[in-house]
């Protein structure tokens, strides 16, 4: 089961990598073409946009998973060291709550785009399945959320966070 795990998490981030990369490219080409030859790629910032979203949404499991999101420490000193337990376990469970908050409203939201038709403003490209996208991210960061609260952070133990000296 958790290499199945890493063999995931390696293919998406295989796949946020190479959007990133296009997305770089794109705009690389767009404003070379707006520049040089007065012809910008036509609906480029459309692409962009939901290239962005993809990579943005891709990680945020990723990131929950591993336990890396930025968090703040201002009440630890507060609470005591018995304490600490079920205030991390409180915390947690206000992460997962908030996370399906924010993944039912983005399911609400992409049903609704989606019945309406909504639509990118150059491309007309449709808006519903990347709000679904966004909410099927959200739910999934709620559920990992719930899994490291319970079992901790998805972290491989050969990266020590270490940059290479150049």
């Amino acid at each position: 089961m958790l290499s199945t795990a890493w063999a995931l998490r390696r293919a998406v981030e295989t796949v946020m990598a190479i959007v990133l990369m296009s997305m770089v490219v794109l705009t690389f080409a767009d404003v070379i073409g707006r520049r040089l030859f007065g012809a910008p790629i036509y609906g480029a910032h459309d692409i962009t946009e939901h290239l962005m979203a993809l990579v943005v949404f891709c990680g945020l499991p990723l990131v929950t998973v591993a336990g890396a999101h930025l968090t703040i420490d201002l009440f630890d000193r507060l609470i005591g060291q018995a304490w600490m337990g079920w205030w991390r376990a409180l915390i947690a469970l206000l992460v997962v709550g908030i996370l399906c908050l924010l993944a039912w409203l983005f399911l609400r939201h992409g049903l609704n785009a989606a019945r309406i038709s909504e639509v990118s403003q150059a491309l007309r490209l449709p808006r519903g399945p990347l709000y679904l996208f966004i909410g099927a991210s959200f739910a999934l960061s709620a559920l990992a959320a719930a899994a490291i609260a319970i079992t901790g952070p998805m972290v491989d133990p050969a990266d020590n966070h270490e940059e290479d000296p150049l």
